[in-house]
């Protein structure tokens, strides 16, 4: 190759710009998990307290910042598929994993809205999620092959699930931050196999009071 085309190695961040970086990280996952996508790179700048040109210096616009913060997210997903597939025990692996699934959704009110909002296309990502879609499939191969799991259970059903748990921990979040535990567990007792015992519920449900609180808070939020 001709030296004059070769191209120069990355610089490397100062030591400054690297706990710049972190700053903005930290407080746009924060930010994102409380408060969803509506928030701009002015509030993460506030929330980091750094200047707004130190933000696009790094972040040409919110979509490059959602796009790596949702990465960090997903390969701490991945992470946690890969501790629950060495578990010896494969329905407890499987419960291990999806209440860290799911607890990681009801706390980070943008996770949902990042993962529908952020396109396929983008490199980074697709390898990120390629790597969650094989470890999942490969947890749930390992507890239908262990007979803990109804056989045809696919990673597309499990898809499903943590979505409608997250949904209830949507409708939820602001007067029973828990309750989501309850429908976890009723939708496990949906998929395991026959030879695995159905397990407790591990929070009351909701009351009369609550499921109205919740439907106004939503509605509330809406109008906003």
């Amino acid at each position: 190759m001709n030296p004059a085309t070769t191209p120069a190695p990355p610089r490397r961040l100062r030591a400054d710009a690297v706990r710049n970086q972190q700053r903005i990280l930290a407080a746009a996952r924060h930010l994102f998990a409380e408060r969803g996508l509506e928030v701009t790179l002015d509030d993460v700048a506030e929330a980091a307290n750094v200047g707004i040109g130190t933000v696009y210096r790094r972040y040409a616009n919110k979509h490059e910042l959602i796009n790596e913060v949702l990465t960090t997210g997903m390969t701490e997903v991945a992470d946690a598929a890969e501790a629950a597939g060495a578990n010896p025990d494969a329905w407890a692996g499987l419960i291990e994993f999806c209440d860290f699934a799911c607890r990681h959704m009801a706390d980070n009110r943008g996770l949902g809205e990042m993962m529908l909002s952020v396109p396929e296309s983008v490199q980074q990502l697709g390898c990120v999620r390629d790597r969650v879609e094989s470890t999942v499939n490969h947890l749930l191969e390992h507890a239908i092959s262990a007979g803990v799991l109804r056989p045809g259970i696919v990673g597309t059903d499990f898809f499903a699930l943590l979505t409608m748990v997250e949904s209830m921990a949507t409708l939820t979040r602001p007067v029973n931050p828990e309750a989501w535990r309850r429908y976890l567990a009723i939708l496990l007792d949906g998929i395991r196999g026959d030879s695995v015992p159905r397990q407790p519920l591990p929070v009351d449900p909701l009351t009369e009071d609550e499921i109205h609180a919740a439907k106004h808070a939503v509605f509330a939020a809406r109008k906003k």
